[in-house]
């Protein structure tokens, strides 16, 4: 849905083509899965997956490149991401990248818990710490997102049903 006031949109529906990804790529065994489909009433992506620490591994992640042909989107007249979400209760990330950003493990990343009912978080970008890179977070050169379950060995149940930016 997309707000207007004064003329002006709000919101910016976003269409994510969500993809897997887990610590595998590293040598990791957790395990997991997404699955586009009907959760509690509405359509979403869900990550569900077992979160492993054994042979330094760690994550299961959803992400999603924010242009279909990989280039940066750039969203620096908007305040931030917002995400309506519904997850077990557990305590996830949301990690941005640019294309800043040269190595992997470099990132931009927001902690939230995903409550068993549908809610709609704001994710504004002031408010997300960089990871392991001393360059500042530039919206203008926003790349990816991701939805990641990582850091300790649990079961990652979470569900996304939109994503927009917003003012």
């Amino acid at each position: 849905m997309t707000m207007e006031r004064d003329g002006m949109k709000n919101t910016l529906d976003l269409d994510p083509s969500w993809e897997f990804v887990a610590d595998t790529v590293m040598g990791g065994v957790s395990q997991g899965a997404i699955t586009t489909g009907p959760v509690h009433g509405r359509t979403a992506t869900r990550l569900t997956g077992r979160v492993s620490l054994d042979n330094n591994g760690g994550f299961v992640q959803m992400a999603t490149d924010l242009n279909p042909d990989g280039t940066v989107r750039d969203a620096s007249h908007w305040r931030g991401l917002e995400l309506d979400l519904c997850g077990n209760g557990e305590t996830y990330e949301l990690r941005l990248r640019t294309d800043h950003l040269t190595r992997p493990w470099q990132s931009y990343r927001a902690g939230f818990s995903a409550a068993p009912d549908w809610a709609t978080l704001r994710f504004p970008f002031a408010d997300f710490t960089p990871h392991r890179t001393d360059t500042p977070f530039d919206p203008a050169r926003l790349h990816r997102v991701g939805v990641i379950a990582i850091g300790r060995a649990f079961t990652a149940d979470i569900a996304v049903s939109a994503l927009r930016l917003y003012r």
